[in-house]
């Protein structure tokens, strides 16, 4: 394994439990693979870390979707997807111009953002619920997280705590959370790869590392189904966000 970006073996045991934390946030609580992705970026060059962690998210999103796919808001997913993909573009675009240290200032920056963004949403007590019939103001919201969600989450594959933040003060509960953010990361992370791809961030080397790794995801994902109902959400929060924090001033301050 040593071929394949000169990882050593504690590297790589680094990356698998960032795997099946992959797995476990996928199917109890969105969000946490923020720590996947500081591990990722420190342990990969920060282009190289994007492209190895797509396909693994691909496989979290299709165990999710296995659970929980009777659970999804449909019409809230038709709303947001113009404006991801707009989102998707510009972030390919930044992508395609910028250099490693580039995007791994950014990836800590997002990281450090998602984590104030995390800090906020826990603030917010009270929920409204889901709309219907969409008015203007809830239209632009799904467009503004729409383009912050799909910029984010194709630079940094951090789209997640963006996403979390719009469907829980959208009055979203907890299994129709899953189930709406299983399909929507399933649909748009599958939409990412053929831009990953065409940036040289997936390749025969990164797919190599990845058939490594993705075993490690389904045992994640068990793990998170048995204890979704189970968990301890403030504090399980509390430490994803320190960890992402930790991981965003690692990456800015390399």
């Amino acid at each position: 394994m040593h071929d394949i970006f000169g990882i050593t073996p504690w590297e790589f045991a680094a990356l698998a439990a960032a795997a099946m934390v992959v797995g476990f946030s996928k199917t109890a609580v969105s969000g946490a693979n923020t720590v996947s992705l500081a591990v990722f970026a420190a342990i990969l060059p920060a282009r190289a870390s994007t492209g190895v962690l797509l396909p693994i998210l691909i496989c979290g999103d299709i165990l999710a979707v296995l659970t929980y796919r009777r659970h999804a808001h449909w019409p809230t997913l038709w709303r947001l997807f113009p404006a991801v993909g707009a989102g998707v573009v510009l972030g390919t675009v930044f992508l395609g111009f910028a250099g490693d240290g580039a995007v791994r200032m950014s990836i800590g920056a997002i990281l450090l953002v998602m984590a104030g963004v995390t800090v906020w949403r826990r603030k917010v007590a009270a929920t409204p619920e889901v709309e219907a019939t969409p008015t203007r103001a809830a239209r632009v919201k799904a467009g503004s997280y729409g383009v912050l969600g799909g910029f984010t989450t194709m630079v940094a594959n951090a789209g997640g705590p963006v996403m979390s933040m719009y469907l829980l003060s959208a009055g979203f509960r907890k299994l129709g959370f899953l189930g709406t953010s299983a399909w929507f990361f399933l649909i748009v992370n599958s939409a990412k790869v053929p831009f990953s791809v065409g940036l040289g961030l997936i390749d025969g080397r990164s797919l190599l590392l990845d058939a490594a790794l993705v075993v490690f995801v389904v045992p994640g994902a068990l793990i998170g189904k048995a204890c979704v109902n189970r968990i301890n959400q403030r504090l399980f929060e509390q430490l994803v966000i320190a960890a992402t924090v930790l991981g965003g001033l690692q990456l800015l301050l390399r």
